[in-house]
């Protein structure tokens, strides 16, 4: 007679169904939950997100005129993007984080980079090689926007394309003339020899300041150590007079007397301003964009600036855009020839690193075709300039009846331009990135420092640079940089 099972067997025998039967359980669920993630990543590797870091315009139509564009490639490509903007020093801290942390956008672009980051980047081995980008187009591009681009790769051991040109900026010169016209003088008055251009500006602030109530100052030049446009300006200002500090293979010269004298006179030229009182005082602490403030409020009469950014900001008031505000060409240098316009290219970058380089560069070849990016710069208004020649034929700038781009085009297109320097030797960033022309003025305007000792002061820390760039075998490959285009 088989005997019934007691309380314990019956027991035994349900932990051990139970137990069978969670892990039947928990094996499903296990390969349900594996099967998941694998089919999301498939996903997500199919369509990447694409995330671009992008500086910050100074006027809403420019971050418009992006997403728009954006928008118009995704709608195209079925791809994704993340766009995050920010101002030139965001972008600069975030770029050394990212890299120290290795978590990298896939495209970045700033304004002031190539003049002082890029270059150095590149040298590190930070930057991808997007050569295959621009070959098959480098016919497009007008020379300089080609030499920008190419930096030297010291892990590499190579010079290539290491950032896609996209437009160009260079100094211009914006001026009240309505003001003028107060004190009966127009634009054809300005004289183009360079001794009498500069005194026409000092005498028109003497006339306004006859008025009552009337502080305006004539020349509206930054000064301070920390604003870009005090480099971009006094480069400007040592090309007009001719001091050249590096020689065509990119070697430093700044040792010549000669070179070192013309130094000295161009702190003297910019200093005697404003011991005159022809510049604000507090021109010694503007930052990037104070110049462009101070021009607006008619703190000063006229400004040199970078990029076409004052008069894009007051294009809605089209009274002012016409009538009231002005830009006019730089005068001849003091030799009497024709000045020499310093360029910036500024450039879009794909990391060494960046997650999703494929797509980024689909992206980047998508906007840099004439059509996208004539469309853009206009979308954006025109703040910046072309660098492919079949854009500069475009209407908007051959055929244009806005003054504005109507000269910068002039400038760009019709006077010599070229470079600064660090498009020669990667070591020059360094300089700008450390503004020492703006801490030279600072020394002798703020502190008092005679022009000779602030010139010697600039000079040796701009040679311990290049000696700290010479000693990681800078000059392997500075012949190939000159040379490549």
């Amino acid at each position: 007679m088989e005997k019934t099972p007691t309380y314990y067997h019956r027991f035994k025998y349900q932990s051990i169904s139970l137990f069978f039967g969670i892990c039947i359980l928990i094996s499903a669920c296990t390969k349900t939950s594996n099967l998941k993630p694998a089919s999301i990543a498939e996903s997500a590797q199919e369509t990447p997100t694409l995330n671009i870091w992008w500086e910050k315009g100074f006027n809403l139509e420019e971050d418009e005129a992006f997403r728009a564009l954006v928008s118009n490639w995704e709608q195209k490509t079925n791809n994704k993007t993340k766009i995050s903007f920010y101002t030139t020093s965001e972008l600069s801290e975030k770029a050394d984080r990212a890299l120290q942390g290795n978590k990298l956008p896939d495209i970045m672009m700033s304004h002031k980079a190539d003049m002082t980051l890029y270059p150095r980047l590149a040298w590190r081995g930070k930057l991808a090689d997007v050569s295959n980008l621009i070959e098959p187009v480098r016919d497009l591009y007008e020379e300089n926007a080609l030499k920008a681009v190419t930096y030297y790769n010291r892990v590499a051991n190579k010079s290539s394309f290491y950032a896609v040109p996209l437009y160009q900026d260079s100094l211009h010169i914006f001026y009240w003339q309505r003001l003028l016209a107060s004190i009966d003088r127009t634009s054809q008055d300005i004289p183009q020899d360079w001794g009498d251009f500069w005194q026409f500006w000092q005498q028109a602030q003497d006339k306004l300041r006859t008025r009552p109530s009337n502080n305006i100052y004539g020349l509206g030049f930054p000064l301070s150590s920390v604003s870009m446009d005090t480099f971009f300006l006094f480069e400007q200002i040592l090309e007009a007079y001719d001091v050249n500090l590096l020689n065509s293979q990119g070697q430093l010269s700044i040792d010549k007397p000669h070179t070192r004298q013309g130094i000295i006179k161009c702190l003297d030229w910019y200093k005697q301003f404003y011991q005159q009182g022809y510049i604000p005082p507090d021109a010694i602490n503007w930052l990037n964009t104070d110049n462009n403030r101070n021009l607006l409020n008619r703190v000063v009469l006229m400004t040199p600036n970078a990029s076409l950014s004052i008069p894009a900001a007051i294009h809605q008031d089209r009274d002012t855009y016409y009538n009231k505000l002005g830009i006019i060409n730089f005068p001849h240098k003091p030799s009497g020839e024709p000045m020499r316009y310093l360029v910036s290219v500024k450039q879009a970058i794909i990391f060494t690193n960046s997650p999703h380089q494929q797509v980024a560069q689909e992206f980047l070849r998508y906007l840099i075709q004439p059509e996208i990016i004539a469309e853009y710069l206009q979308a954006s208004r025109n703040r910046y300039l072309p660098v492919q020649k079949p854009v500069w034929k475009y209407p908007a700038w051959q055929q244009t009846k806005d003054p504005y781009i109507a000269t910068a085009t002039e400038a760009l297109t019709k006077s010599p331009t070229r470079l600064i320097y660090m498009a020669k030797n990667p070591a020059y960033s360094q300089v700008l990135q450390e503004n020492i022309w703006g801490k030279a003025l600072t020394n002798t305007i703020v502190y008092g420092i005679a022009s000779e000792q602030a010139a010697d002061e600039a000079i040796t820390r701009i040679k311990r640079i290049f000696a700290e760039w010479e000693s990681q075998d800078l000059r392997h490959d500075l012949y190939q940089i000159n040379n490549l285009n």
